[in-house]
């Protein structure tokens, strides 16, 4: 039975118990008034008939109540919550695409020279993951860790920290997209494999037709947001 199918049989159970209510009342208000005796033994027997009536459409409804909360989603319904999975990082990816992979300068450094220039910084990382969006990249991980709207990359004192999962250099990052336009956007000059190698920075960026994006491992339910409510007119 679909959902729409279950909720227009709960609204015709409801109603045709109302009915049932209604007459209870009806033969309830003629037993309190003077009628002869002899029909207040009929009207006791309709009323037992109709208390069984509305018990039994009461247990019916109650079924219908539980099939149709546990009826299957519909195709639509389906393929909405299948939107949102792939949306949110949920479901593990694959496509077309680059794999960037990023190390530390192996550049003798010169004297006086900041030796934080010559290592990997989380803004370093974060220009690359910014150009691959910007590209339209559809999914990206790095190190195997798919970053999704709540993702952090930042530095945890000589490694970086995504998702909270500390490692260390060579970061290899996943991007899902048109490959063209995501190896152009790195490679574009000027742009942020020009500048990391200035400093010696190492970035090899390899196109692939069969990337692959493992799915976000830290999902868990939201403690503090919660869904707008509509404002009413």
């Amino acid at each position: 039975m679909s959902l729409k199918h279950g909720h227009i049989s709960v609204v015709f159970v409801c109603m045709v118990l109302g009915f049932m209510l209604a007459t209870q009342f009806r033969i309830a208000m003629d037993q309190r008034a003077s009628l002869p005796y002899q029909r207040q033994e009929e009207l006791a027997a309709r009323l037992l008939e109709t208390e069984k009536a509305r018990d039994a459409l009461q247990k019916r409804l109650a079924e219908l109540e539980n099939t149709a909360a546990q009826a299957a989603p519909t195709a639509i319904e389906q393929k909405a919550m299948q939107e949102l999975r792939l949306r949110s990082g949920q479901i593990p990816l694959e496509g077309p695409g680059v794999i960037v992979t990023i190390d530390d300068s192996k550049t003798a450094s010169k004297a006086g020279d900041n030796q934080n220039l010559y290592i990997i910084h989380d803004d370093d990382l974060l220009r690359v993951i910014n150009e691959l969006r910007a590209a339209g990249a559809e999914a990206i991980s790095i190190n195997g860790q798919r970053l999704v709207a709540t993702s952090e990359i930042r530095c945890a004192g000589p490694t970086l920290s995504v998702n909270n999962v500390r490692s260390a250099p060579p970061y290899e990052i996943h991007a899902i997209g048109d490959i063209a336009t995501l190896e152009n956007a790195l490679r574009m000059r000027g742009g942020v494999a020009d500048t990391l190698q200035v400093w010696g920075i190492q970035i090899d960026i390899k196109t692939a037709e069969n990337v692959t994006v493992p799915a976000y491992k830290g999902v868990g339910p939201l403690q503090y947001a919660r869904p707008q409510e509509e404002a009413t007119s």
